[in-house]
């Protein structure tokens, strides 16, 4: 065990927060041996009069009054906080050790919502701007020997131009139909880690199935290393172990896996992974080294159907928001996301369209390990301008840039239901942004299938066309989705393109339905869509009607909404704190029903 990551919990008095921490490797597709946590307990004050700089908080020699359990944000009962007032502007303090400053370190976030400066013994380190999107700096020039200061400030008001997701943008941020609590500052994983002269500093890495390779790109932070050893294995076998000099910042490689004829592939019947090292040296000596993994497997559309390694694949998708009572958008542990899935699978899922929210990385982490597929989603703004399309266009590129390293993850989602676009039906500047979208996800990423505006108001450029409906039963299904020409259908009250776009042959996908809500014991509300059940065989009867009516449809595959009660929300399989409402087992026997139809 690394000698850090013995010391990081050993973190001053216990608080008030009902045992939540965050302890375990926080990048798990992404691994260094050498690291220290920084979670748990920090300093944390609010500055609603935006005077910390004044007061002189970034010099680290100002305490603050409060104290908070990271990652968790303030509004959450795990912070030890749990204010749902909003605060612009919040600032957090702690101290870390420092053992052999004759290595290099590096400073990492997984997220911070929305705009983060961050400052080690009152020197500015590093700033970032997205709540979705992790980062990270080397703060070597910053440290010593012994005991550091850091200090973090981040800003997220309630502003409609930046991207939110399901945090609520009205009245100050109160919750109100399905948006909800917001989650200032810092909300997933801090951590420190080691490394020598220079490190890769970002990485692609995709499968080519038919060629058996490994493929893609490492970046190296200064350029000093001068070879790369790339080792692959499988099931502890050696499978190939590559060297190659390097000469350059960014050095495209690819490694050959397939042997006797074969590759492994990945799929959700047999989840096979490929365990990968990537080394780098300078004359001879090691600099860094990372471990991942990788699920050989393609997504494509071939003679109009989708399909997983070139045989066509029915999605069963379970819209899953990642919200957590007590902890809200910050997972109580990695293992409650493996439990996510499982009960997933369990209730008939193949898997899941996390919903407005990059998760955390052990989310695709076991995903991946478990075989089910995920979409990835780019949290909404809601008023559209040219501040709107900068930020939402930089934070996608972010987002898609880690999440094409995922096996998981086979379709994008930049747009859901024109959220923040809702003049998109007939103004040409916005089909153009979202044209633009679809372009840059397709230029990072151009593996993966993207759905440009989930719901409705589909444009041209958009590999699935997409449909929302929540129908009470299916009475309609024939005569909207089996006899209607597509290009005039309006599924939900909008249509379902927009003017000067058609119907291209494009694989359906009905990606949002059912959300039928249960009366809550707990709280007297039962918010959903439309007319809620009296009880589970009421439920039962409503969702396999539903269902019923997509097995005589063209669908490609669908979305039931949701897994989860979240807040006032109460329209979930299971309950706020992730407990099944329903028996799996006729979940499983219902969404399972589905047949592909050739």
């Amino acid at each position: 065990m690394p000698r850090w990551k013995k010391r990081q919990i050993d973190f001053g008095r216990v608080m008030k927060t009902k045992g939540y921490k965050r302890t375990e490797y926080p990048r798990p597709q992404w691994r260094r041996e050498d690291w220290q946590g920084l979670n748990g307990e920090w300093e944390f004050c609010f500055d609603d009069e935006k005077s910390g700089e004044a007061k002189g908080y970034p010099t680290g020699n100002v305490p603050f009054e409060r104290k908070i359990n990271v990652p968790f944000a303030y509004q959450s009962a795990a912070s030890g906080i749990g204010d749902k007032d909003t605060h612009e502007t919040v600032w957090y303090r702690r101290t870390f050790g420092i053992q052999d400053p004759a290595k290099n370190v590096l400073l990492c976030f997984n997220g911070a919502d929305y705009r983060t400066s961050v400052w080690v013994n009152g020197a500015l380190a590093v700033t970032h701007t997205g709540g979705y999107t992790p980062f990270q700096s080397d703060i070597t020039r910053y440290v010593k020997k012994g005991e550091n200061v850091l200090v973090v400030k981040c800003e997220d008001g309630v502003n409609m131009t930046t991207p939110r997701g399901k945090q609520s943008f009205k009245n100050g941020g109160k919750p109100f139909a399905c948006w909800y609590v917001p989650s200032t500052g810092i909300w997933q994983s801090v951590w420190l880690e080691t490394f020598e002269s220079d490190c890769i500093s970002r990485y692609t890495m995709l499968s080519d199935i038919d060629n058996g390779l490994i493929y893609g790109d490492v970046t190296l932070m200064y350029g000093k290393a001068d070879e790369l050893k790339i080792t692959v294995k499988f099931g502890g076998d050696l499978v190939c172990e590559e060297r190659m000099p390097i000469e350059k910042k960014r050095n495209e490689y690819a490694v050959y896996v397939k042997r006797n004829g074969k590759v492994r592939l990945w799929d959700t019947t047999n989840p096979n992974l490929y365990y990968v090292d990537f080394a780098l040296y300078k004359g001879g000596k090691m600099l860094d080294l990372c471990h991942t993994r990788l699920g050989m497997r393609s997504v494509t559309v071939e003679n109009g159907r989708i399909c997983l390694n070139h045989k066509p694949f029915y999605q069963r998708l379970v819209l899953d928001q990642g919200y957590f009572e007590n902890t809200d958008l910050t997972p109580p542990s990695a293992e409650a996301l493996k439990e996510d899935i499982l009960l997933s699978m369990q209730s008939g899922f193949n898997g899941a369209r996390k919903h407005q929210k990059t998760e955390d990385p052990y989310y695709a982490y076991y995903a991946e390990e478990l075989g089910f597929v995920t979409w990835c989603e780019m949290p909404s703004a809601y008023d559209y301008c040219d501040e709107t399309a900068e930020n939402l266009i930089s934070e996608w590129a972010e987002i898609v840039s880690n999440a094409k390293n995922q096996t998981s993850n086979i379709c994008y989602v930049p747009l859901n239901e024109s959220w923040g676009v809702d003049a998109i039906a007939k103004t040409k500047r916005i089909q153009n942004f979202a044209a633009a979208m679809y372009r840059i996800t397709k230029a990072i990423d151009p593996t993966r299938l993207v759905s440009t505006n989930d719901g409705w108001e589909n444009i041209d450029e958009t590999d699935v066309v997409s449909i929302h409906d929540y129908a009470y039963d299916d009475a309609e299904f024939d005569r909207k989705y089996i006899q209607s020409d597509l290009n005039t259908l309006i599924p939900a009250g909008r249509a379902l393109f927009t003017s000067g776009a058609k119907y291209h042959g494009q694989p359906i996908l009905f990606t949002e339905f059912g959300g039928v809500a249960m009366q809550s014991e707990a709280t007297g509300e039962n918010w959903g869509y439309g007319v809620g059940a009296k009880g589970a065989e009421e439920f039962y009867t409503r969702v396999k009607g539903l269902i019923r009516g997509i097995k005589r449809c063209p669908f490609q595959g669908y979305c039931f909404t949701q897994l989860t009660d979240v807040q006032q929300e109460v329209n979930g399989i299971s309950d706020y704190g992730h407990k099944p409402k329903f028996d799996t087992k006729k979940l499983k026997e219902i969404f399972e029903s589905v047949e592909e139809k050739a």
